[in-house]
């Protein structure tokens, strides 16, 4: 299933799988509103949740250029992400951001980035990027869900 299909999905019905996608670099570097994950891996994994659980993997070549297709898209509706790393103290630093205008070459991954919640490191180690669905904005794992997810983590960590 292409990643415009599983958009798609995302934003039709409850009943409907809704996917969330992850991105994994080895390094992360922040400047001038963009963010950029070098050593980025060649797929990016896909899962949902309930009702269906489906997990897999495409091409991050192929996700990018499926970030405007379709009627309701990244680029139409830019994401909100989670980026999580470990910081130069080792412990995890977790950044909410909203992504644009992905650009891939040569094993390198740079979005335009808004920062919504946390302090951006200058760079970083391995990092991992939560990409939320699209559309379905009350659904616990949607962009209106980022403070819930943020109050569970707390809750969870403690």
């Amino acid at each position: 299933m292409a990643a415009d299909d599983k958009k798609k999905k995302a934003s039709g019905d409850a009943a409907e799988p809704q996917f969330l996608f992850v991105q994994n670099s080895k390094d992360v570097t922040f400047a001038d509103g963009k963010m950029t994950m070098k050593g980025i891996n060649p797929t990016t994994i896909f899962f949902s949740d309930r009702p269906e659980r489906i997990a897999g993997h495409e091409t991050t070549r192929d996700f990018i250029k499926s970030w405007s297709k379709g009627d309701d898209n990244f680029k139409i509706d830019n994401p909100n992400a989670t980026l999580s790393t470990i910081g130069k103290d080792g412990d995890a630093v977790d950044i909410v951001v909203t992504l644009s205008n992905p650009v891939l070459e040569k094993g390198s991954l740079t979005y335009d980035v808004k920062i919504l919640e946390g302090k951006a490191p200058e760079s970083a180690g391995a990092s991992s990027l939560f990409i939320d669905i699209v559309g379905r904005p009350l659904t616990p794992v949607s962009v209106a869900g980022v403070a819930r997810r943020t109050t569970r983590r707390v809750c969870y960590r403690r």
